[in-house]
This record gives C-alpha cells, sequence and structure tokens, in this order.
C-alpha cells in the first residue's frame, strides 16, 4: 500500500515539476512590468463577462450529468449538488491531475448514496462525448481556417516533400502498414490476457457501452444539446476575453476558433490545471497569427489565470457548503 502511495506523489511531483519547468521556460524572458502593464490597459468588463460565462459553462455540465444519473441509484441529485461536485472537481484537478474525476463521484456517493463506480461510468460517457466533440471542433476549425491550418502543416512538415517520398516508396509503405496491422493484431491475440491489453479493451467496451446508453436516457436531445453548448461557451469564453485585450480585441472569429482548439489540447495534458501546456499551445496559435511573442503569452497567462482565480475561488465555496452536508445514510429495508 505504502509502494503504491509513494508511486501515486512521485507521479504527481513529476507531472507537477514538467509544468513549472514549461511554465518558467516560456516566461522566464518576459517582464513581469509588461504583464502588470498589459493587465492594467485591458478591459476587465470583457474579463468579467468572460468568467460569467465560465459560470454558466460550469451549470451546463453539472446539467448535464444530471441527466446521466439515474435517481433509482440512491437520492435524485439536484442541479445545485451536481454543480458543487463539479467545482470540487476542478479544484482537485489543479493539484493532482485526473483526480477531480473521482473526488466529484466521491462527494455525491457520500451525500447521495450513489455508488462510486456507477458515478465513475457516467464520467466515462461525458469525457467520451467531450473528445467527439473536441474533434469535432477541431474539423469546424479546419474548414473555417484551412488556409492557415495549412500554413501550419508545412511550418511543421513539408507535405510536398513528403507526399513525393511516400508516392516513390509506396510498395515500401503498404508493406509497413501491412505489417503493422498484423503485427497490432497478433499482440491483440497473443497477449489478450495481459493486464494492460484487458484494461485497453475494457476501456473501448466501456466506452461503446456508454455511447449507446444515451440513447436510453430520459432526455436525450438535452443532453446533445448541452453537449454542444459547452463547447459554444467554450468558445464565448475565450471570444469574450479575447476583446478585453487590446492585442488580441481585432482576431476574426475563426482565428479565436483556432486559439480555442489548442488551448483545449493543452488542458487535455497530464499535468495539473494545463499548466504551461496551455500556455504554450496558445501562445504559439497567436504568434502564427502575427501576434507578438510577449503579447500571445501574456494572453495565454491572464486567460489561464482568471480560470484558475475562478475555479480556486468557487472549488472552495462548493467544498465547503458539501462538506457541511450529512452524510448519505441507507433507508432500512422493510
Amino acid at each position: 500500500m505504502r509502494n503504491k502511495y509513494f508511486k501515486q506523489f512521485i507521479q504527481i511531483v513529476i507531472s507537477l515539476g514538467i509544468a513549472v519547468w514549461i511554465f518558467w521556460f516560456l516566461y522566464k524572458d518576459i517582464a513581469f512590468e509588461s504583464l502588470i502593464d498589459q493587465i492594467k490597459s485591458s478591459n476587465w468588463a470583457w474579463i468579467l463577462v468572460s468568467l460569467l460565462v465560465s459560470i454558466l459553462g460550469y451549470f451546463v455540465r453539472s446539467w448535464r450529468w444530471t441527466l446521466l444519473i439515474d435517481a433509482e441509484e440512491g437520492k435524485n441529485v439536484t442541479l445545485s449538488r451536481a454543480y458543487h461536485a463539479v467545482m470540487i472537481g476542478y479544484l482537485v484537478n489543479m493539484l493532482i491531475p485526473r483526480a477531480g474525476e473521482v473526488a466529484r463521484c466521491g462527494v455525491l456517493t457520500r451525500t447521495n448514496g450513489i455508488s462510486v463506480g456507477y458515478l465513475f461510468g457516467t464520467v466515462i460517457v461525458e469525457r467520451s462525448v467531450d473528445l467527439l466533440c473536441l474533434v469535432s471542433v477541431i474539423v469546424l476549425a479546419f474548414l473555417v481556417e484551412k488556409d492557415l491550418f495549412l500554413d501550419l502543416a508545412i511550418q511543421l512538415v513539408d507535405i510536398e516533400s513528403l507526399g513525393q517520398s511516400i508516392l516513390s516508396n509506396l510498395p515500401i509503405v503498404v508493406g509497413g502498414l501491412a505489417i503493422l496491422v498484423l503485427l497490432v493484431l497478433y499482440i491483440l491475440k497473443r497477449f489478450r490476457d495481459h493486464g494492460l491489453i484487458n484494461k485497453l479493451q475494457h476501456f473501448f467496451r466501456e466506452i461503446l457501452s456508454g455511447l449507446k446508453r444515451i440513447g436510453k436516457l430520459s432526455n436525450p436531445t438535452g443532453f446533445w444539446i448541452s453537449s454542444v453548448l459547452l463547447w459554444v461557451i467554450y468558445f464565448l469564453t475565450m471570444y469574450t476575453i479575447s476583446l478585453g485585450i487590446p492585442t488580441t480585441a481585432n482576431l476574426s472569429s475563426g482565428e479565436i476558433l483556432l486559439v480555442m482548439v489548442m488551448g483545449s489540447i493543452g488542458m487535455i495534458a497530464p499535468v495539473q490545471g494545463g499548466i504551461g501546456t496551455f500556455h504554450a499551445l496558445v501562445a504559439f496559435i497567436l504568434i502564427q497569427l502575427g501576434i507578438s511573442e510577449i503579447d500571445g503569452k501574456i494572453f495565454a497567462a491572464i486567460i489561464h489565470g482568471t480560470q484558475v482565480i475562478l475555479v480556486l475561488g468557487a472549488g472552495l465555496v462548493s467544498w465547503l457548503i458539501m462538506m457541511k452536508l450529512p452524510s448519505w445514510i441507507k433507508p432500512e429495508q422493510n
């Protein structure tokens, strides 16, 4: 047991160390006075609007979660309790990556008597749909800003020479792909009883069964509408805060969509609250859009910093409220 906790502690320290190093590397050459000047020149009315939009997003996510939870598993989960549990989850994620999902499930288990395993299954459904939406948003961003997408691809990879190389070595490429497919099939068959393979298969089965389960909900339409609305809210959060910062106020909606996509990818990284990775990817895309390196990094710091302050404040309030609630007691059977 001690070895398990020690390994978890080491993983947390490593992820935090990576996040801090990336953050330090990005901002080591930026004078603190530049950040203060940008903060003073910003229109904080727009930034306040972005925070209000974010809070709306948290309530929408909470409502979507209640649609997934079957009331027969325990007490009916109200929107307020789901919201407080979600905010506690975000708060814990700031300390331990991915632990927030378990934390918010544990909170509802204590107050509503719903099993952690059941609630975690609903979280897997949520994450599966969020991943599907992220892919859809990336495709949308490509359609809206196709030229910029291609320019970025050309900067990273010489597409023309890569295509010519593939065509000139087509038999080798096809043969290599065939061998790779056969190798994967062999590994799956040969090691099908291995723990890692079983976990992967179980994970994908859960995703598939979770997606099928959505159609059986009492309000599947509300679930899908809220899932799409969440990404509209993410976009509006980014868009309104861009209006409040002079250097990004003139960006188009399509360009903001690209910034949102890069920021969302940065938040997926297994580090505390997307620290470092969010800043790096948002600053990178802003630089490609013609924003100076310093202004791009400061924009990333402002939007991430305001969101962190919101999560810390709302999360602590939610934690205090939920901890005061009595633990759920299973009713006696007659």
